[in-house]
């Protein structure tokens, strides 16, 4: 394996500059002591308002956020992690610190993170939250309404579309009842709720602004509802309601170049309740989350390819590559064929029919709309479950002792505004296998290599249809990326 050379920091850096409220608000400490959920802040009125004018009542949002509130809760997450020392190796040693009086340092700390979540399921102790909030967790605590703090036991959760499930061991607890979001629309008056940070419970109203948000850098799957409603960090995973008190969302980031620090500037993201809902079921079935895919591999139309298939405009994903025994093939996809809609949802670009292939389920009858040797073109497609692993043996006999899966979507959105195609993880290496040999190990990402282009685990497995005489592979681990030659 050639010298590791350090990557660019952009991906941290630009997601933290401009998703305000995406991540869950952390809190560094060495001390045990739980976090606890601060009460709101009571403030003095300045003068009694009318309670009519004209006789008629004043509107107030209060009857249904009284309503709603008992179902809103404060979600903490807690991680234990080693703290490097500045001695290097020389921490351990108690006579390299007795000799010059150093005392003990702590070996861990406790990095706490603050987040919202809101009860669907009074009987079964259901809480939906943010994946990102509970990431990575040694344990997660909840604080209800009413002031108990209960330790939760965790479900599940999908990175790819942010949602997570918690439940806690609670009796006396209040659901809120579920809208259907695809009836929400554009205008429609709508409440953001949650504990930001740590303030306690809080509400904000405006409206919707957008519905099926989506091209948001890495964010995952996107489908989202945009509101004006004010969004920041530690409201993530709370409810957005509408004025009947029911359900239509899960808050999940704020949309902000200049940073959290800047203030609310009136783009905030929530995912819709129907996905998240859909999203819940597997989870609480399975653990899992299954979903459908085509088959295929797409790139963008640029003008130049507008002009050679008959378009009057540069958009949709141009067919490169069908996969047999796929549910495009079934359904008679080709490749040069253009995707322009899916289901009547315009396609613009080859990420805009991936992101649409990543909402969908295993089984789901999917309508395209193609353009074929300049001509439309209607297909029907039932959508096959996606390949998630991949043990390397199956594939060449160099890989033989490594598996590979799926790459999280936000991680292969950062990969590709870095230039990458995609990629895949290495999920686990046998100890003196073959792979591990030549210098594969667990977690490293796989960008690229000599056996052709691929941007995914599908196309990772057809690009060994003609194994290459050397096999090379780029691979990023941490913050370095270098080159394996597998033997």
């Amino acid at each position: 394996m050639r010298t590791l050379r350090p990557l660019p920091t952009l991906l941290a850096l630009s997601a933290a500059a401009m998703f305000g409220g995406f991540a869950a608000t952390a809190v560094h400490e060495i001390v045990q002591q739980p976090a606890q959920a601060m009460p709101a802040a009571a403030i003095p009125a300045a003068g009694a308002l009318p309670v009519s004018v004209n006789g008629q009542a004043l509107p107030s949002l209060a009857p249904m956020i009284k309503q709603v509130s008992p179902a809103v809760v404060s979600v903490y997450s807690r991680q234990t992690v080693r703290v490097a020392s500045p001695l290097g190796p020389f921490a351990d040693d108690p006579f390299f610190r007795r000799l010059f009086g150093i005392p003990d340092m702590p070996k861990e700390r406790v990095e706490r993170a603050l987040g919202s979540g809101v009860i669907i399921d009074a009987q079964q102790g259901l809480v939906l939250t943010n994946h990102h909030v509970v990431e990575n967790a040694d344990g997660v605590s909840v604080t209800l309404a009413d002031g108990r703090t209960l330790e939760a036991e965790f479900i599940g959760s999908d990175p790819d579309t942010d949602v997570a499930v918690i439940r806690i061991p609670a009796t006396n607890l209040t659901a809120i009842p579920l809208a259907n979001s695809d009836q929400l629309q554009v205008g429609d008056f709508v409440v953001a709720m949650g504990n930001p940070y740590g303030l306690g419970q809080t509400v904000t109203s405006g409206i919707v602004s957008a519905v099926g948000r989506s091209g948001i850098p890495v964010m995952g799957f996107q489908n989202f509802i945009q509101t004006d409603a004010s969004i920041n960090p530690g409201n993530s995973g709370g409810p957005l309601v509408n004025l009947r008190g029911e359900l239509v969302g899960i808050n999940t980031a704020s949309f902000n170049p200049r940073g959290s620090m800047a203030g609310n500037i009136g783009l905030g993201f929530a995912i819709p309740i129907n996905l998240a809902r859909n999203i819940k079921d597997q989870l609480v079935a399975t653990g899992e989350v299954r979903r459908g895919t085509l088959g295929i591999e797409t790139q963008n139309v640029d003008e130049r390819l507008a002009k050679g298939l008959g378009l009057d405009v540069p958009r949709g994903a141009l067919v490169t590559r069908v996969y047999p025994g796929s549910a495009a093939a079934a359904a008679g996809l080709q490749s040069g064929d253009v995707v322009l809609a899916a289901n009547g949802q315009r396609i613009d670009n080859s990420p805009s029919l991936h992101n649409f292939e990543g909402l969908q389920d295993v089984g789901s009858r999917i309508s395209l709309d193609v353009r074929r040797d300049g001509k439309p073109l209607t297909l029907a497609v039932t959508l096959k479950e996606g390949l998630r692993s991949l043990e390397g043996g199956t594939v060449d006999p160099r890989l033989t002792g490594a598996s590979f899966k799926e790459l999280d979507e936000a991680t292969r959105q950062q990969l590709r505004q870095m230039g990458a195609n995609g990629g895949l993880q290495v999920s686990n290496v046998a100890r003196n296998s073959r792979a591990w040999t030549s210098g594969l190990r667990p977690n490293d990402i796989v960008v690229a290599g000599s056996n052709g282009d691929f941007g995914d685990l599908a196309a990772f497995r057809a690009s060994f249809e003609r194994k290459p005489q050397q096999l090379v592979l780029r691979i990023m681990r941490g913050r370095s990326s270098g080159d394996i030659v597998m033997q």
